[in-house]
Protein backbone atom coordinates (compact mmCIF):
# COMPACT_ATOMS: atom_id res chain seq x y z
CA UNK A 1 0.00 0.00 0.00
CA UNK A 2 1.01 3.23 -1.00
CA UNK A 3 1.55 4.97 2.23
CA UNK A 4 2.54 8.93 0.70
CA UNK A 5 -1.07 9.94 -0.35
CA UNK A 6 -1.27 13.55 -0.95
CA UNK A 7 -2.48 16.02 1.54
CA UNK A 8 -5.30 18.17 1.10
CA UNK A 9 -5.00 21.13 2.79
CA UNK A 10 -8.22 23.12 3.49
CA UNK A 11 -8.60 26.48 4.28
CA UNK A 12 -11.36 28.06 6.70
CA UNK A 13 -10.47 32.14 6.07
CA UNK A 14 -13.94 34.24 5.72
CA UNK A 15 -11.20 37.14 4.28
CA UNK A 16 -10.71 36.96 0.68
CA UNK A 17 -7.86 38.87 0.52
CA UNK A 18 -6.41 37.29 3.08
CA UNK A 19 -7.36 33.70 1.07
CA UNK A 20 -6.02 34.64 -1.65
CA UNK A 21 -2.37 36.00 -0.28
CA UNK A 22 -2.07 32.46 2.08
CA UNK A 23 -2.88 30.48 -1.35
CA UNK A 24 -0.34 32.78 -3.37
CA UNK A 25 2.36 32.31 -0.83
CA UNK A 26 1.66 27.89 -0.65
CA UNK A 27 2.02 27.80 -4.04
CA UNK A 28 5.38 30.14 -4.34
CA UNK A 29 6.86 28.17 -1.69
CA UNK A 30 6.15 24.87 -4.30
CA UNK A 31 3.20 23.17 -2.44
CA UNK A 32 0.96 21.97 -4.91
CA UNK A 33 -1.81 20.30 -2.91
CA UNK A 34 -5.11 20.55 -3.46
CA UNK A 35 -6.63 24.02 -1.29
CA UNK A 36 -9.90 23.46 -0.81
CA UNK A 37 -11.36 27.27 1.33
CA UNK A 38 -14.38 27.99 2.99
CA UNK A 39 -15.28 31.02 4.02
CA UNK A 40 -17.09 29.60 7.14
CA UNK A 41 -17.20 27.36 9.64
CA UNK A 42 -20.55 25.59 8.95
CA UNK A 43 -19.68 24.61 5.22
CA UNK A 44 -15.51 23.71 7.02
CA UNK A 45 -17.25 21.70 9.23
CA UNK A 46 -19.48 19.98 6.99
CA UNK A 47 -16.54 19.09 4.51
CA UNK A 48 -14.47 18.12 7.66
CA UNK A 49 -17.21 15.79 9.43
CA UNK A 50 -19.93 15.19 6.70
CA UNK A 51 -23.19 15.98 7.05
CA UNK A 52 -23.64 13.21 9.61
CA UNK A 53 -21.05 15.00 11.68
CA UNK A 54 -18.83 11.70 12.23
CA UNK A 55 -16.26 12.66 10.31
CA UNK A 56 -16.37 9.37 8.74
CA UNK A 57 -16.17 11.01 5.41
CA UNK A 58 -12.45 11.60 5.84
CA UNK A 59 -11.65 8.16 7.24
CA UNK A 60 -7.83 7.77 6.03
CA UNK A 61 -7.64 10.94 4.48
CA UNK A 62 -4.72 13.31 4.64
CA UNK A 63 -5.97 16.71 5.89
CA UNK A 64 -3.96 19.81 7.43
CA UNK A 65 -6.39 22.64 8.45
CA UNK A 66 -5.52 26.50 8.04
CA UNK A 67 -7.73 28.30 10.79
CA UNK A 68 -8.67 31.61 10.95
CA UNK A 69 -10.60 32.16 14.29
CA UNK A 70 -12.90 34.59 13.87
CA UNK A 71 -15.52 33.43 11.72
CA UNK A 72 -18.70 35.03 10.57
CA UNK A 73 -20.86 32.27 11.84
CA UNK A 74 -18.78 30.90 14.57
CA UNK A 75 -14.81 30.63 16.45
CA UNK A 76 -12.07 28.62 14.88
CA UNK A 77 -11.71 27.51 18.48
CA UNK A 78 -15.40 25.14 17.88
CA UNK A 79 -14.20 24.05 14.69
CA UNK A 80 -10.71 23.47 16.25
CA UNK A 81 -12.35 21.36 18.88
CA UNK A 82 -14.48 19.14 16.86
CA UNK A 83 -11.88 18.61 14.77
CA UNK A 84 -9.22 17.28 17.25
CA UNK A 85 -12.39 15.73 18.91
CA UNK A 86 -13.17 13.38 16.30
CA UNK A 87 -11.63 10.07 16.24
CA UNK A 88 -11.06 10.22 12.06
CA UNK A 89 -9.98 13.65 12.48
CA UNK A 90 -7.85 14.12 15.51
CA UNK A 91 -4.43 13.23 13.84
CA UNK A 92 -4.89 15.92 11.19
CA UNK A 93 -2.72 18.86 12.04
CA UNK A 94 -4.63 21.95 12.71
CA UNK A 95 -2.33 25.72 12.09
CA UNK A 96 -4.19 28.25 13.02
CA UNK A 97 -4.11 31.86 11.66
CA UNK A 98 -5.47 34.70 13.46
CA UNK A 99 -5.17 38.33 14.06
CA UNK A 100 -5.44 37.52 17.95
CA UNK A 101 -2.41 37.78 19.92
CA UNK A 102 -4.11 37.04 23.13
CA UNK A 103 -2.16 34.70 25.13
CA UNK A 104 -4.94 32.47 26.61
CA UNK A 105 -5.90 32.40 23.40
CA UNK A 106 -3.06 30.91 21.82
CA UNK A 107 -2.75 28.15 25.31
CA UNK A 108 -6.71 27.69 24.71
CA UNK A 109 -5.59 26.41 21.27
CA UNK A 110 -2.52 24.90 21.80
CA UNK A 111 -4.14 22.78 24.47
CA UNK A 112 -6.86 21.94 22.33
CA UNK A 113 -4.52 19.96 20.15
CA UNK A 114 -3.48 22.94 17.33
CA UNK A 115 -0.08 22.31 16.17
CA UNK A 116 0.62 25.71 14.92
CA UNK A 117 -0.35 29.04 15.99
CA UNK A 118 0.30 32.03 13.36
CA UNK A 119 -0.99 36.07 14.28
CA UNK A 120 -1.30 37.50 11.26
CA UNK A 121 0.92 40.53 11.11
CA UNK A 122 -1.45 43.78 9.95
CA UNK A 123 0.97 44.27 7.52
CA UNK A 124 1.09 42.30 4.13
CA UNK A 125 4.70 41.91 3.78
CA UNK A 126 4.98 40.32 7.35
CA UNK A 127 1.91 38.35 6.75
CA UNK A 128 3.16 36.95 3.38
CA UNK A 129 6.91 35.88 4.99
CA UNK A 130 4.54 34.15 7.83
CA UNK A 131 2.98 32.19 4.74
CA UNK A 132 6.08 31.65 3.03
CA UNK A 133 7.38 29.95 6.04
CA UNK A 134 4.41 27.96 6.25
CA UNK A 135 4.74 27.09 2.93
CA UNK A 136 8.29 25.69 3.03
CA UNK A 137 7.29 23.65 6.44
CA UNK A 138 4.14 21.70 4.32
CA UNK A 139 6.38 20.95 1.67
CA UNK A 140 8.73 19.28 4.47
CA UNK A 141 6.10 17.93 6.80
CA UNK A 142 4.61 14.24 6.76
CA UNK A 143 1.52 13.70 8.00
CA UNK A 144 1.02 10.33 10.29
CA UNK A 145 -1.20 7.67 8.85
CA UNK A 146 -4.18 7.19 10.17
CA UNK A 147 -4.97 4.08 11.77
Amino acid sequence: MNNARPVTIIMVEDDEGHARLIEKNIRRAGVANEIVSFTNGTDALSFLLGSDGTGLVNKGRQLLVLLDLNLPDMTGIDILEKVKGNEHTKRSPVVVLTTTDDQREIQRCYDLGANVYITKPVDYDGFANAIKQLGLFFSVMQIPEAE
